[in-house]
């Protein structure tokens, strides 16, 4: 008779993460089921969820969105701090780089508007809105210290994008109305430039005006600061008040359109149809006023 000798059972397999195999992992998401080493799990109201199952949940979560159309984002309003960190770059370059080049390169005058001087560059209208003057240091502070209270204000209200397209275009405004308001460059006439956010800055303010009107609040304090922001471009010389008037008036239609439009899934389209045919009143009142 003979004893046979009972074979070992084999061994139960160890099981891996999905996405690291050679990772051991007793710990599985609560809603597949796989496991999950450290490095791929998410803490979940109960356990965890591996990555794959949160990113997939994520992405079928509808897009929480503005009474403006906006992409809601939490946290510190990057637009703005992205805008105060470029003039703030800008106005050292403007310091260090020798020549006065910065502002030779990307500061507006009426000339840089006027085909028929061989010096067209329509951009500079955009560009000169992130330069500030060196000789008054007040002028960057003011100006980004404006920008800083008004876009906490109203970039979580419109989105990003939209805030962004907002002061751009304001800024576009504020070159428009000086080319509107100031004479023309002839020969033999001194040559000024225009550099500074105040355009823009006041694009902001009337964006707040009308948001302000629109959402039913108290909008005293606003016309106040127009106001009294106004009045000093007046008295202070080589202040551009102009510039102050023209992105004001592009402000308040940029505000307008993204504040009336109605809500829907074509508001985003016919939104950014608005603020391209703000552009194009701003480009035929730049054309009209050299062409004739």
């Amino acid at each position: 008779m003979s004893y046979g000798i009972p074979s070992a059972e084999p061994s139960a397999q160890v099981p891996v993460c999905p996405r690291h195999p050679d990772r051991p992992s007793y710990v599985r998401c609560q809603r597949c089921g796989r496991p999950a080493c450290p490095d791929c799990q998410r803490a979940a109201a109960v356990g965890f969820q591996c990555v794959d199952c949160v990113n997939e949940a994520q992405r079928a979560a509808p897009e929480v969105r503005t009474v403006y159309g906006g992409a809601v984002a939490a946290g510190k309003p990057r637009v703005t701090f992205g805008i105060i960190a470029v003039c703030a770059v800008l106005y050292v370059l403007q310091w260090l780089v020798p020549n006065d080049a910065i502002y030779q390169t990307l500061g507006f005058a009426n000339i840089y508007a006027e085909p028929r001087w061989n010096q067209f560059e329509p951009w500079r209208m955009l560009t000169a809105a992130f330069l500030h003057s060196q000789g008054f240091i007040l002028h960057i502070v003011l100006n980004m210290y404006m920008l800083w209270a008004f876009g906490q204000a109203l970039e979580p209200l419109l989105g990003r994008a939209r805030f962004l397209a907002l002061y751009l275009i304001s800024a576009i405004g504020g070159s428009v109305g000086y080319l509107l308001l100031t004479p023309l460059y002839e020969p033999g006439r001194p040559l000024y430039g225009v550099v500074g956010a105040s355009g823009a800055i006041f694009g902001l303010f009337g964006a707040m005006l009308l948001v302000q009107r629109h959402r039913g609040g108290d909008t005293r304090q606003l016309w106040v600061l127009i106001a009294i922001n106004g009045v000093i471009g007046f008295v202070i010389p080589q202040i551009a008040w102009q510039a102050h008037l023209g992105g004001l008036v592009a402000g308040g239609l940029c505000a307008a359109v993204l504040a009336y439009t109605p809500r829907g899934p074509r508001q985003g389209l016919i939104q950014a149809a608005g603020l391209a045919a703000v552009l194009v009143i701003l480009a035929l009142a730049a054309w009209l006023r050299v062409a004739l």
